[in-house]
């Protein structure tokens, strides 16, 4: 197992945190998934290349790129639905 953090695009609050965690967690070799709203970052446990890339992947799909990546309006707001979500979750 390696672990990873990663400085992620648009987290807002608790709400985008339970998304994230929610959605990492359900991933194959992705686990211990913590999220740090303050400072934008989620760190979590992986398995192999591809179960990172997954993470990676994933994050980007649900509105929370990676700092560094490109972050258009589509994806911001992706987050602000996630962020939704994740309040009522």
């Amino acid at each position: 197992m390696k672990t990873i953090s990663l400085q992620i695009q648009n987290v807002k609050c608790n709400g985008c945190a339970n998304t994230i965690t929610n959605k990492l967690s359900d991933l194959i070799n992705v686990s211990n998934v913590v999220v740090d709203v303050e400072n934008g970052s989620v760190t979590f446990d992986y398995t192999d290349e591809l179960a990172l890339l997954n993470a990676k992947e994933t994050l980007k799909l649900n509105g929370y790129p990676q700092v560094g990546e490109a972050n258009p309006f589509g994806t911001k707001a992706k987050s602000f639905v996630s962020c939704a979500i994740g309040r009522m979750s």
